[in-house]
């Protein structure tokens, strides 16, 4: 039987995820308050600029890097499925890996994590044969980021490869237990949140990481993070 964690619960966070002149949540300040930042690579958000400069961002808190490639669809922010092929899907990942690696290897830091993003993370939590493709492009010995129990910790298992299970305070899930990917996402109050946070840490065990989104304000981050602390 799980019993409740017994670790520090580390908050994930996607960054980067600007456009030009857009940008697209308060990064900066969030950053102080977080473990580990999932970086766009440029199919579903970001670009060469935001890319270099959020990792630069990143180092200077201390915030350990992933890489967080998505689905080639930037008018719809990757949250749209799409029919690629195995090597399509290999392909795409090797891409976007790389390009944020070769931004990474510049300031001498080590890629920690590759954890897909939204419609593409959906399709490998139920599609056994999606996960293993993207994983295919996952670089050896670089951990991957999903859900526990599905098709990307069954894939992650078979390919040797370290999974780290996380769960999410601020997104649905189905009755499944998967995670639902939303085109548009409104807002959590704050006891909502408080209320998940807590019940995750007291049923879950091992080490698991809050992905925290949809929090567009610092003071609420800073609130998951007191929820999350051991």
């Amino acid at each position: 039987m799980a019993g409740p964690i017994k670790h520090k619960a580390l908050i994930n966070v996607d960054m980067g995820e600007g456009y030009g002149n857009w940008v697209i949540g308060p990064d900066n300040d969030l950053l102080p308050l977080i473990d580990h930042a999932n970086i766009a690579c440029g199919f579903h958000a970001s670009d060469p600029l935001i890319m270099m400069e959020t990792v630069r961002n990143c180092i200077k808190h201390g915030v350990k890097i992933g890489a967080h490639p998505g689905l080639p669809d930037l008018q719809g922010f990757g949250r749209r499925e799409m029919k690629l092929s195995a090597d399509e899907l290999t392909a795409i990942t090797v891409y976007q890996v790389g390009a944020l690696k070769g931004f990474l290897d510049r300031e001498g830091v080590a890629l920690h994590h590759v954890k897909p993003h939204g419609m593409l993370y959906g399709m490998c939590c139920r599609d056994y044969e999606t996960a293993k493709a993207v994983f295919l492009g996952i670089p050896r010995g670089v951990p991957v980021f999903g859900l526990a129990g599905t098709c990307m910790e069954q894939a992650a298992k078979d390919l040797e490869m370290e999974f780290i299970a996380e769960f999410y305070a601020d997104v649905k899930y189905d009755a499944d237990g998967r995670v639902v990917v939303e085109r548009k996402k409104g807002g959590w109050k704050t006891e909502d949140v408080r209320s998940r946070v807590m019940q995750q840490l007291e049923t879950s065990s091992g080490i698991y990481f809050l992905n925290a989104n949809n929090c567009l304000s610092p003071a609420a981050m800073l609130k998951k993070k007191e929820f999350a602390k051991p």
